[in-house]
């Protein structure tokens, strides 16, 4: 499938944003918009995608943010700043969905994010709480942990010197870009206080959180502070499954976000809960 492009006012400027719809002919059915993490984009996501949507009978909406994939790349002297993930989502999002005529789609949209995608998808929740029908939330952040940082730090010693930044290359038009963008925020010290748990509580729609039991970025503290603070959360824990569960257990994860959406399509609510999953 063929990428498009949308111009989309951010930060004062005009960003060109890749987008692919899948399925959109599925009028009648849910919309997913997926949400990529740190080093993403449409096509870092591969099939993983339209196999959710044929699954579940979907609509979907893959998109590259600024600095990823094929969208309009960061400047040389553009860093992301501390409150990137809410920037994203307190503002980008809802003039991206302007731009592509989202509320004319139908339903509010739910959004399956992975890794900082989560976290976009959570802040969109808690601040945009009528604009989304609810929250799939693979491996996300909701604080910083010691593990994220030493595992970021080995990332950045690999992609400087492995085969991982040619790796990369295949997938976004500028891989300094979507690398250094990613990797020099979260290395920052003043994000070492960087939080959404406080935020997490404003959150009134379903709230699906995944993670792998082996997530080499994040311990299962994080899904589990958000069960505590989102009273309708349900927590699905993926064995043998690292920080990509989409890859790692696909059928899984597929199995688990079918059955959430199916519920909650026609419940408006249901009791929160905590559980294992296996392949």
């Amino acid at each position: 499938m063929i990428s498009q492009f949308v111009d989309v006012p951010f930060d004062g400027r005009s960003v060109r944003i890749e987008y692919r719809w899948l399925s959109r002919e599925r009028t009648e059915s849910p919309l997913v918009v997926f949400l990529h993490e740190g080093l993403g984009s449409v096509a870092m996501w591969k099939d993983y995608p339209q196999r959710l949507c044929d699954a579940g009978g979907y609509r979907g909406l893959v998109f590259s943010r600024h600095g990823y994939g094929r969208s309009t790349p960061r400047t040389r002297s553009e860093r992301w700043d501390v409150d990137f993930m809410h920037r994203q989502a307190e503002r980008f999002l809802p003039r991206l969905f302007d731009r592509l005529g989202i509320e004319h789609e139908g339903d509010a949209p739910w959004l399956f994010g992975h890794s900082d995608g989560a976290s976009i998808a959570l802040i969109h929740a808690a601040t945009h709480a009528a604009g989304v029908r609810g929250v799939i939330a693979v491996a996300p952040h909701i604080f910083v942990e010691d593990l994220s940082i030493r595992s970021i730090e080995a990332a950045r010693e690999q992609y400087r010197s492995t085969h991982i930044r040619a790796r990369l290359a295949r997938y976004h038009d500028d891989v300094d870009s979507a690398f250094f963008g990613w990797n020099d925020i979260w290395l920052d010290p003043r994000f070492r206080g960087w939080s959404i748990e406080a935020m997490l509580p404003s959150i009134a729609c379903p709230v699906l959180a995944v993670q792998g039991i082996r997530d080499e970025y994040g311990t299962l503290a994080q899904v589990a502070g958000i069960r505590e603070r989102v009273a309708q959360a349900e927590v699905v824990v993926l064995d043998d499954c690292r920080h990509s569960p989409h890859r790692d257990q696909p059928l899984a994860l597929t199995r688990a976000v079918t059955d959430f959406i199916a519920r909650h399509a026609m419940a408006p609510s249901s009791r929160g809960g905590m559980h294992e999953a296996t392949s």
